[in-house]
């Protein structure tokens, strides 16, 4: 199959995260993860290569194509056809995929966000792909309705299992925004995504991913592998290892149970 990105650009910052009750559990770690911009003018993946990063073919850090969406189509083209799927026929502009790289071949997300704009640059949804470490994913299709732009709260009912310290019941709020400033000669890019789960009772848990722009260079991909070494192997360690402190707190334990039968859901 062939591929198109216009360009990939590398971002570095944290996650946090704040559980309210029963128990209250934070932490924040740093990360760095990647925007892949799927449409425009195309151009052949070897030019979107450099040292030290490659796409399709093993590196240092790589993006391959199978790990997002169905697996089967090019990225690009999964999203375009569940968007239609999905009665959503003016998202026509830009499609950005943020997500974390494969790190010396290894990747696992537990969220990816691809965020489809309309012509006039202006944010039309947002397709968020959850995976959890059983090896199942859900999508939720955020539709931006009459009001698209960057800044507004979107939700989805919760229906997929990602943590068994969580039922599945309740909402999802997010909010995801971009800002942009002049650091000297430099233009710099922020990108904040937030994600607060209410269960029945209310509130429960307060996350973000937030990270600013820069090129991807061999000096920028040595920089972030010397300050997050095998930060993709982290990502489910650490997943583990707040689940362990969670279950030392008594915080009640829910089992896993039968994925949804609709792979989407908004």
């Amino acid at each position: 199959m062939t591929s198109t990105m216009t360009s990939i650009r590398l971002c570095t910052g944290e996650v946090r995260h704040h559980r309210l009750r029963p128990a209250v559990n934070r932490f924040t770690y740093g990360v760095f993860f990647i925007r892949v911009s799927l449409r425009g003018t195309a151009h052949q993946a070897s030019e979107l290569s450099c040292s030290g990063f490659s796409h399709n073919r093993f590196n240092l850090l790589s993006f391959f194509d199978k790990d997002h969406g169905d697996g089967q189509q090019t990225p690009l083209a999964w999203v375009e056809n569940l968007l239609l799927s999905e009665g959503i026929a003016d998202a026509d502009g830009d499609i950005t995929l943020q997500c974390f790289p494969r790190v010396f071949g290894y990747v696992f997300n537990p969220v990816s966000f691809w965020f489809c704009h309309r012509q006039d640059g202006e944010l039309r949804a947002v397709v968020c792909e959850v995976r959890n470490t059983f090896g199942e994913k859900h999508i939720y299709l955020l539709d931006t309705g009459d009001i698209q732009h960057y800044g507004q709260e979107l939700s989805a009912k919760k229906i997929f299992h990602v943590s068994p310290f969580c039922a599945i019941e309740g909402q999802y709020r997010f909010r995801f925004m971009r800002t942009s400033r002049d650091i000297g000669e430099q233009h710099q890019t922020q990108h904040v995504a937030r994600i607060e789960y209410d269960d029945d009772a209310g509130p429960l848990l307060l996350t973000s991913i937030a990270g600013s722009e820069q090129n991807m260079t061999a000096t920028s991909i040595a920089r972030v592998m010397l300050r997050y070494p095998l930060m993709t192997f982290g990502v489910v360690a650490r997943i583990h290892l707040q689940a362990l402190y969670l279950w030392f707190k008594r915080v009640p334990f829910f089992s896993k149970p039968l994925p949804p039968a609709n792979e989407v859901s908004r």
